[in-house]
């Protein structure tokens, strides 16, 4: 997979003058959890970006419980902790990916070539035994000079009316028993967005690693290359993992849908389906 380096291969560039290390570990039953972490220890030369406080917006009454941050307020955090467009970055988290992928995200979205996540995360970093540390990171402020992928993010008025027309495929991106509404604990309602098909993000990868392209496109073989696919989930943070395997798989047209079900489920008028397609 082209977005995913291994963690040798971050061991051996750990101390490369263009290479910056993100580390976004995160829990959603604790938000606190990664920061503390990251303060007991982490990879050296790593930055913290925290889910909630860096990598969403503040909640409104619509838009998703993790809206996607305000760009400009994005790229003056990147810049302060020292992450250039320049550099090659690599994303880490616990190895659960998502955190990890929702980072990758938004920061192709602002444009960056080279930006990667670490294969395994921190939980394969540490079973190797590689460095860690509790020193905290301090970088100078460097320039993020964004170039917005305007085409990478569906717009909720885009999605009620694909969802009708038909004319993109719309991937749910979670567990089976939530996409069928058979448990639901986080929206006021349970089920799916109509005519959207379901791909549980968790299928791309394999004991916490990612499946290789090949078995990605596998994934995703009954679907046309040639259509415009919107991707969403929960939230917008384990659609991300979706995205990347889609785009690895071949397909030019992947949207993210960052305000996902919650955001659906916000306009009480919105339908939902309980059912296969």
């Amino acid at each position: 997979m082209q977005s995913i380096k291994s963690i040798q291969w971050l061991f051996d560039h750990l101390h490369s003058d263009s290479l910056c290390v993100i580390d976004c570990r995160f829990s959603l039953k604790d938000s606190s959890y990664g920061r503390k972490a990251y303060q007991e220890n982490h990879i050296p030369g790593a930055v913290y970006f925290d889910l909630e406080l860096d990598l969403s917006g503040p909640v409104e009454k619509h838009g998703g419980r993790h809206p996607l941050p305000n760009v400009q307020e994005l790229v003056e955090k990147l810049e302060n902790k020292g992450v250039s467009h320049k550099d090659t970055i690599i994303i880490y988290d616990d190895g659960e990916s998502c955190f990890a992928a929702r980072c990758w995200w938004l920061l192709t979205y602002l444009g960056h070539e080279q930006v990667f996540i670490l294969d395994g995360g921190l939980k394969a970093w540490r079973e190797r035994g590689y460095p860690l540390t509790s020193k905290p990171t301090v970088k100078k402020k460097v320039k993020f000079i964004p170039s917005l992928k305007t085409n990478m993010l569906a717009t909720y008025k885009e999605v009620k009316q694909r969802s009708q027309d038909q004319q993109a495929i719309l991937i749910d991106s979670r567990t089976e028993e939530r996409y069928l509404g058979i448990v639901e604990p986080l929206d006021r309602i349970g089920g799916h967005i109509p005519n959207a098909l379901n791909y549980d993000w968790s299928q791309g990868l394999e004991n916490g690693r990612w499946k290789t392209t090949e078995e990605q496109k596998q994934r995703f073989a009954s679907l046309d290359l040639e259509n415009e696919v919107i991707v969403y989930c929960g939230s917008g943070v384990t659609a991300t993992p979706n995205v990347l395997a889609l785009m690895e798989s071949g397909f030019k047209k992947v949207k993210l849908y960052a305000g996902s079900y919650s955001d659906w489920v916000s306009y009480p008028e919105n339908p939902v389906i309980t059912s296969r397609k």
